[in-house]
């Protein structure tokens, strides 16, 4: 079985108010990209892949007007995807949801939340509700939420194996509203805070599904990893190595090869599942923001990992129209594993 996972960059501009594709020459949200091209470049880089299931980042918005659900499989039938089956789990006010699109024949997949309120001692709550936890370490407990509570999944494959999946779009650390550097610092800490608590929360929910027994894959945008900025020194690690576990029993730890290629490596070349225009530079920069993390199970089993990369990946490199279609398509690359299920 192949599953994905794909920071689709603002997918929601590709649907008019009504949930139909905008396939046209309007721009989309991306900087000089038509929606048709776009769109275009998203068919090709789903149909390359052959996945089982995606679980897309930045899915198209859920409301009154128009559906979530709808608009994925509007788009995997017109691109006559295999993966024609959608679902999401608590939509959100971002615009950008988190959602499964997959392959009916080849696994079943349900919103299965856990957790209920939080109490002294008690496991962690349901992900749309919130989180108390000491940021400041002041003695006084603050509340942390999720702006996209992650998606949770009881799935079960073809063969009849039972497995569960979380999707996640963890919060940004870029700052905004701030009003010079004392405040800029300031906002990014605390910024950088709820991160983290948000890390932990998902990890406790991590532990409990291992003690517990399940198959497990977490998988999605962190906006974060090993030594991608200054303020893992302050903190001490990353929310990445947080989720991980990684400094934990290995009975418990969750396991990702392109995150323990970087972990505590300072010099020579990393992997990358993003790509970003910088004004102030006026180049690219590349970051490991995406991942696909498995339980000790899983990863006995000889799971393979892909990063889609249009010049890491020589397979992607090799074949023109995909590789031009992935830089296309999104500022995200899709990460796959491929595993037996």
């Amino acid at each position: 079985m192949r599953i994905a996972t794909y920071n689709v960059e603002w997918f929601a501009n590709l649907f008019d108010a009504r949930g139909n594709l905008l396939e046209d020459n309007g721009w989309s949200a991306r900087h000089n990209v038509t929606r048709a091209d776009q769109l275009g470049s998203l068919g090709i880089v789903f149909t390359a892949m052959d996945a089982d299931a995606v679980m897309i980042v930045e899915a198209p918005d859920n409301n009154r007007r128009r559906q979530t659900v709808e608009m994925l499989e509007t788009f995997a039938a017109h691109y006559d995807l295999r993966t024609r089956r959608a679902l999401i789990g608590f939509s959100n006010d971002t615009q950008q949801e988190i959602a499964l699109l997959y392959d009916p024949d080849r696994l079943t997949a349900v919103h299965d939340p856990k957790g209920n309120h939080q109490e002294d001692g008690a496991p962690a709550p349901r992900f749309d509700r919130q989180f108390r936890i000491d940021l400041n370490i002041d003695g006084s407990l603050d509340l942390v939420s999720f702006s996209k509570p992650p998606l949770e999944i009881a799935a079960t494959s073809a063969s009849g194996r039972e497995f569960r999946m979380i999707g996640v779009h963890i919060k940004s650390k870029a700052p905004h509203g701030v009003n010079g550097p004392a405040h800029l610092q300031r906002i990014a800490i605390e910024n950088r805070r709820k991160q983290l608590a948000q890390c932990l929360w998902l990890r406790a929910r991590v532990l409990e599904h291992l003690a517990n027994g399940d198959s497990l894959i977490v998988m999605g945008d962190f906006n974060d990893g090993p030594g991608l900025d200054d303020f893992e020194k302050l903190f001490g690690r990353s929310g990445v190595e947080i989720v991980l576990g990684w400094d934990e029993p290995k009975p418990t730890r969750l396991f990702d090869p392109h995150a323990r290629a970087v972990i505590g490596k300072k010099l020579g070349a990393h992997p990358a599942t993003a790509r970003f225009y910088l004004d102030s530079e006026g180049q690219y920069f590349s970051a490991l923001l995406d991942y696909i993390m498995v339980s000790p199970d899983i990863r006995a089993t000889g799971p393979k990992w892909r990063i889609w990369h249009p010049f890491d990946d020589p397979g992607c490199y090799a074949v023109p129209e995909l590789r031009e279609a992935l830089l296309t398509a999104s500022d995200h690359y899709p990460v796959t594993i491929d595993l037996d299920l």
